[in-house]
C-alpha cells in the first residue's frame, strides 16, 4: 500500500508558504526595473508644510499668547513643565522638558481628569521680542512646525522660526477682522518643492545648544505695557 504524504498537521501549509513567499518574490524581482546609477542631484525634499500635519508637533504665536499643540503633548506624555530657548543667530526656538521648580520653566498644558490638553500661555514680552527678531507682523498668527530630536539624555523639540505658516487677518465691509483660514508660506518658497537633499541632509547636523539663550516667557505681575516696535511710537501695532 502506498503511503499517503504530508498527512502530518500543518506540514504541507509550511511548505506551500515557502513556495508562495518565493513565488511572490521572484515576482517583484521581475517587476523591478534594472539597477541603474541613481543621483539625487537636482532632486528637492518636499516640504512638510505642503501636506496635511495635523498631528505634526507645532507651536503658534498669535495675540501675545503661544501654545504648543496636542501632537507635542502626546510625543511626551510625562511632561507638564517646559522651558524655551531661542537662537536669536539661526533662528530656532527649542522646547525642552524640565522640572517645575527649575528657573524659567512653564505649564504647558493643563488637565481634565486623565486628559491633557494645550495650554495658551500669554507672554507679551517675549511675544513682543519674536515679533521684533523676525520682524513679523503682530496682527496675524504664526504657525511652525517642530521635530522632537534627542541631545545627549534628553529629548526636546526643535522649531525653525522662518519657517513660517502665517495667517492673515483679513477685513469685510462691515464685519470685524477675522483670521483667514489659508496660511501664507515665505516668498522664497514659491519656486521651489524644499530643499536640495544636501542642504537638507546638513540641517540635520545641528549643535543643539551653541547660541541659544534660555527665556522666561511667563510676564511678570507689574508689567502693563510692550516695549514698541522699531519705527513705532508707544507701542503702536503690538495691541492685538
Amino acid at each position: 500500500m502506498m503511503e499517503k504524504d504530508n498527512l502530518a498537521p500543518g506540514g504541507g501549509g509550511e511548505d506551500s508558504a515557502l513556495l508562495e513567499t518565493a513565488g511572490q518574490n521572484d515576482y517583484n524581482d521581475r517587476n523591478v526595473a534594472q539597477e541603474e546609477p541613481f543621483s539625487y542631484e537636482g532632486y528637492q525634499v518636499v516640504r512638510r508644510e505642503f501636506f496635511s500635519h495635523i498631528h505634526e508637533p507645532s507651536i503658534t504665536f498669535n495675540r501675545c499668547k503661544i501654545s504648543l499643540n496636542t501632537a507635542c503633548l502626546k510625543r511626551l506624555p510625562d511632561v507638564d513643565y517646559v522651558q524655551i530657548l531661542v537662537n536669536p543667530e539661526e533662528k530656532k526656538l527649542a522646547v525642552r522638558p524640565r522640572d517645575e521648580d527649575e528657573k524659567d520653566t512653564f505649564l504647558w498644558c493643563t488637565t481634565k481628569g486623565e486628559k491633557r490638553e494645550p495650554k495658551q500661555i500669554t507672554c507679551r514680552m517675549f511675544f513682543a521680542k519674536v515679533i521684533q527678531l523676525m520682524d513679523w507682523n503682530p496682527d496675524y498668527r504664526y504657525k511652525m512646525l517642530g521635530k522632537l530630536i534627542r541631545s545627549g539624555d534628553e529629548q526636546l523639540f526643535i522649531f525653525d522660526l522662518t519657517a513660517t505658516e502665517v495667517y492673515q487677518r483679513v477685513l469685510s465691509d462691515g464685519d470685524k477682522p477675522r483670521m483667514s483660514r489659508t496660511p501664507v508660506y515665505p516668498a522664497e518658497w514659491q519656486n521651489q518643492f524644499g530643499l536640495p537633499v544636501e542642504e537638507h541632509r546638513k540641517l540635520l547636523q545641528i549643535n543643539i545648544f551653541d547660541g541659544y539663550t534660555v527665556f522666561g516667557i511667563k510676564d511678570k505681575p507689574d508689567i502693563r505695557t510692550e516695549p514698541a516696535r522699531e519705527g513705532q511710537p508707544n507701542g503702536e501695532g503690538n495691541n492685538v
